[in-house]
């Protein structure tokens, strides 16, 4: 155990006893979020993101020394197990080394090489290996005519003539030298240095078909292997698997026949073995070649596909879970009333207002495109919903017919605007990746069972509008739709990687206990499933909880649940304002030490920033609880109840931009990051096909990876660069000074706000796709102006 934690602390860069004080809290049930929280002072400030590295080394080292204890056991009752040998899988530091080095004593069925040391071939092999300058053929017809039994026992055991004996002779060494640990891994650093990552379009394969056109970039590609980046290696992976694409390791070299390659040359190197013309040369370079081609290169090229597999899909689930992490963190719309519209065409665009709570206060299903065409009462429909309940806030999920849908939301406020001019209406096009994923789930069946599914995913729409975490977590992270190539990559590590992405993002933000759901109680720190629906039956008995100590009294969370949960949860106008802040009940006592020194009750104090300030954190610190702890303790006191995430912005999509087709080089255009790689970020236009900014075009400056300068979520302005409507590819930047391949393009308008004038057919095109859309400026509907009047009169 001390090896490891000296291990892990080296690659932390962090003191031992950081490591193994984390290590004890992990052990003891702590969760991360808890202990990057409330044990700063025993890590000794170590973060969530240390301490999620630290565990994870922690899994795997653990995993290495249990394999390396059952390899020395399994050695060594072999009877084979030597000083040095051991010595060298103590030594080990991968559990690829230590299966190198394992190989030639690990159990297996019997092989050519096998069969020919039991026929009694070894010494041969070691004795033509040993002097080159004896002839193979001679020695072997020798072997034949001495061997014990008669030439017939030999060709029992298949080996009937001097040539078939070579070729055991053969075996035996390919078969040593491909288990030689040293060779092999000393091959496989050569190759991942040298070697290239090679990938054709596979024989029979029509390039110009539609599945194939996406993988034409890998038709006729190579790059060195050590440099590929992830999204690359899972592009050719994935057309590997579907068996558009072959894929190949090779050294960039020219093979003359009968001449050794570079990689027999270090085989040959390795061994000590130079061609002399001996008589046994000839022999030893055809056991040479056979060792790469056949016990060695097919193996080797597994091992490295398998190494850039890995570290594509590490880097891959990284960027999934930082992706995640800023759709969680997202800015909140907060309490207001939002109406969430689910595009569809034929099926219609299903409608949900929800209360600034989250409550569903009404449904609908309007159809305003094909093929009903209902613009007009479609608008009605929404009008009298949207006087009725006071709407703030329309959401419009981005899938099928969500341009289409925006348009129709613009008309809408348009003439809530002409009847009511003091009601402020905001329209925001937002994800629905999920929305249907959780819609036909049990926990939504139980949430509203009295709607139908397909009215569910308008719920959720609104609702992850007005709090993106509290509705997502309601969602498999999976589900959500946080990257490239989310299939292709290990689930089981996703899905731990997600989970944990999800946990601390619900514990940094803090959990309202009289309002939360289950799955969201579900992920805060120490919280089972199981307790989570045990809090909430204790609430809907009970009502709201007054405090934070009422949890003991829930069934089946104990004082160690409620050490890890409660700094966590937060109570709103509870018996005790520390309730609401992140304050834990353990550091109360300190709380109230403060409020002793300063002579003012709790409510004095809160929000105080220059008393808070005026405090010496070391006044306060006693051994159980330090300066780090009571310096956390005030700035939460400072600013109580605080949320961490940022404030609420919409994005503002470009009128007469709907379609892939409707974009111009040259154009300026306004959108969300829904993704980011570290090649670069996807922007949402609202064209139903995301636009990519290169890493190089993100700033005027050089840009490592894109998460330096965007995140997901971000509004930004980009210009379009270029558009191959064939691929649905858009190429975009965000240094708006840069000019497009091919023309200006469009032009600033007369506002001079960069929004894109699309040419008059563009525009005429716009307006026929909108169906039977009437005129902006048609008359209001009675009734709708009757709504609003009764509302204001209200």
């Amino acid at each position: 155990m001390d090896k490891i934690l000296l291990q892990i602390a080296a690659e932390l860069k962090v003191a031992p006893r950081q490591v193994n004080a984390a290590v004890e809290l992990l052990d003891g049930g702590a969760t991360v979020p808890f202990i990057a929280r409330y044990r700063k002072e025993a890590t000794e400030g170590l973060d969530d993101v240390q301490l999620r590295e630290l565990d994870a080394r922690l899994g795997y080292l653990r995993e290495l020394e249990d394999r390396r204890v059952a390899v020395l056991k399994s050695i060594d009752e072999q009877g084979k197990l030597t000083p040095a040998l051991r010595a060298a899988i103590e030594a080990a530091p991968t559990k690829q080394e230590l299966e190198d080095l394992y190989l030639p004593y690990k159990p297996r069925r019997r092989t050519k090489g096998m069969i020919a040391r039991e026929a009694g071939i070894e010494p041969l092999a070691e004795r033509l290996f040993a002097d080159p300058a004896l002839d193979p053929l001679t020695e072997a017809q020798a072997f034949v005519d001495a061997y014990e039994g008669g030439l017939a026992r030999l060709t029992e055991a298949g080996f009937a003539d001097a040539h078939a004996v070579l070729d055991g002779v053969r075996d035996i060494l390919s078969e040593r030298w491909a288990e030689d640990a040293g060779l092999v891994g000393g091959l496989r650093e050569w190759l991942w240095a040298e070697g290239l990552f090679v990938s054709k379009l596979a024989d029979g394969k029509d390039p110009n078909h539609a599945d194939h056109a996406k993988f034409r970039d890998y038709f006729d590609y190579d790059e060195p292997i050590r440099t590929v980046p992830s999204h690359r290696a899972l592009a050719v992976f994935r057309g590997r698997t579907q068996e558009i694409l072959d894929a190949k390791l090779q050294l960039d070299e020219e093979v003359v026949t009968g001449q050794p390659t570079l990689a027999e040359g270090r085989i040959a190197l390795h061994l000590g073995w130079r061609n002399a013309q001996r008589p046994g040369d000839a022999l030893i370079r055809r056991t040479i070649a056979w060792t790469w081609k056949v016990k060695l290169s097919l193996s080797l090229e597994r091992d490295l596909f398998t190494r850039l597999r890995e570290a594509a899909e590490a880097t891959a689930i990284k960027v999934f879970g930082e992706n995640l992490r800023d759709l969680l963190l997202a800015a909140p719309a907060g309490k207001k009333v939002v109406m969430g519209l689910d595009p569809g065409i034929r099926t219609g665009v299903k409608v949900a207002v929800v209360s600034d709570t989250g409550k569903v206060l009404a449904t609908s299903t309007v159809y305003p495109h094909e093929p009903k065409r209902d613009w007009e009462g479609s608008l009605h429909t929404l009008g009298r919903l949207v006087a009725t309940h006071g709407v703030n806030l329309i959401a419009i999920g981005n899938g099928t017919a969500s341009r289409e849908t925006d348009k129709l939301a613009a008309d809408l406020i348009q003439r809530v605007q002409q009847l009511a001019p003091d009601v402020a209406i905001e329209k925001v096009v937002v994800s629905e990746a999920g929305a249907s994923v959780y819609s036909a789930s049990e926990y939504a069946s139980k949430e509203l069972p009295e709607l139908d599914v397909s009215l569910r995913g308008a719920v959720s729409i609104a609702r992850r509008l007005q709090d993106p975490l509290a509705e997502l977590v309601k969602i498999d992270p999976k589900s959500i739709g946080v990257g490239q190539y989310q299939h292709d990559v290990n689930q089981s590590e996703l899905a731990r990687t997600l989970d944990a992405v999800v946990e601390d993002c619900v514990n940094k933000i803090g959990v309202d206990l009289n309002t939360a759901s289950a799955p969201l109680l579900t992920r805060v720190s120490g919280l089972s499933a199981g307790q989570a629906a045990s809090i909430v039956r204790w609430r809907d008995a009970h009502g709201a909880f007054r405090n934070r100590q009422q949890l003991l009294d829930v069934s089946g969370l104990g004082p160690k649940t409620f050490e890890q949960a409660a700094g966590f949860l937060r109570i709103r106008d509870g018996d005790n304002p520390l309730d609401l802040t992140g304050v834990h009940p353990e550091t109360y006592p300190v709380v109230q030490r403060v409020l002793e020194r300063l002579a003012r009750p709790v409510v004095e104090v809160m929000g105080k920033s220059d008393v808070i300030r005026a405090l010496k954190p070391e006044a306060f610190a006693d051994e159980r609880f330090g300066a780090i702890t009571v310096k956390d303790i005030f700035t939460e006191l400072e600013k109580p109840g605080r949320d961490p995430r940022p404030d609420f912005k919409v994005a503002r999509f470009n009128d007469g931009v709907e379609d892939i087709k409707d974009l111009q080089e040259g154009m300026v255009l306004e959108g969300t990051v829904s993704n980011v790689a570290q090649f670069g970020a996807f922007v949402d236009l609202g064209v139903h096909q995301d636009g990519l900014v290169h890493v190089s075009q993100l700033a005027n400056k050089f840009v490592n990876d894109a998460r330096e300068v965007v995140k997901t979520g971000d509004i930004v302005k980009v210009r379009v660069l270029e558009v191959d409507l064939a691929r649905g590819r858009i190429s975009l930047t965000m240094k708006l000074d840069a000019k497009p391949a091919g023309g200006t393009g469009g032009a600033r308008d007369a506002r001079g706000d960069n929004r894109y004038t699309p040419p008059a057919r563009d525009q005429r095109a716009a307006g026929a796709r909108g169906g039977a859309r009437a005129p902006a400026a048609a008359a209001p509907q009675g009734a709708m102006a009757a709504a609003f009047a009764k509302l204001k009169g209200g």
